[in-house]
């Protein structure tokens, strides 16, 4: 038996535009982000997957992508959990500000660490491995068992809490994953057995 994940990253929000550090802030969806997730909706529909459970996290941008996606796909019998263990990595101080204002206060190699480290946080924010401490075990409980026996899960999330996600599922080092990018609005797709290995790989 195999069961089916889907993660996808919301659409581009309106601080994506603007180069700004998000995290737990709550901004929108641009017109470009709104496109992204209904392309996203519509590559489900034609591969015509339905899922058997939907999971996002507590922030707009991810909710929005997911309503926007099942609104595509003609789906609207559902029951969505949301949670903010799935939430984006919680940028802290840095939260609000332009990523080059950012570096033109602290310098270039500081704000590169707090972005690119895997396991230094920013002031008052977390780091990638204190967003795995979140997200994974509530992966590990809520998410993966139904995986396992044979569901298809859609995730809508975040570029840094589904990171968390795609390391232990590819098995990646810590220097891989920070290398990783994960596109707005872009399905991946993972078959998962039932003792919780990935046995295919696919990107929608």
């Amino acid at each position: 038996m195999t069961g089916t994940l889907i993660l996808v990253r919301h659409g581009q929000s309106e601080w994506n535009l603007k180069n700004l550090f998000t995290g737990w802030r709550d901004p929108g969806l641009t017109e470009v982000g709104i496109e992204e997730a209904r392309k996203a909706g519509k590559a489900l529909k034609a591969r015509a997957i339905v899922p058997d459970a939907y999971y996002t996290s507590a922030l707009t941008r991810a909710q929005r992508t997911l309503d926007l996606m099942v609104e595509e796909m003609g789906i609207d019998n559902l029951t969505i959990v949301r949670n903010q263990a799935l939430n984006e990595r919680d940028y802290g101080d840095l939260s609000g500000l332009n990523k080059d204002d950012a570096r033109e206060k602290w310098g270039d190699e500081q704000v590169h660490i707090w972005r690119r480290s895997y396991d230094t946080p920013p002031p008052g924010g977390e780091s990638l491995k204190d967003t795995a401490a979140r997200v994974l075990p509530y992966y590990e409980a809520e998410i993966l068992p139904r995986v396992k026996a044979g569901e298809t899960v859609l995730v809508v999330a975040h570029g840094n809490s589904l990171r968390a996600l795609v390391m232990v599922l590819e098995g990646l080092g810590e220097d891989e994953i920070l290398a990783r990018e994960i596109a707005t609005g872009d399905p991946i797709v993972y078959v998962i057995d039932a003792a919780g290995a990935r046995v295919a790989t696919e990107a929608l």
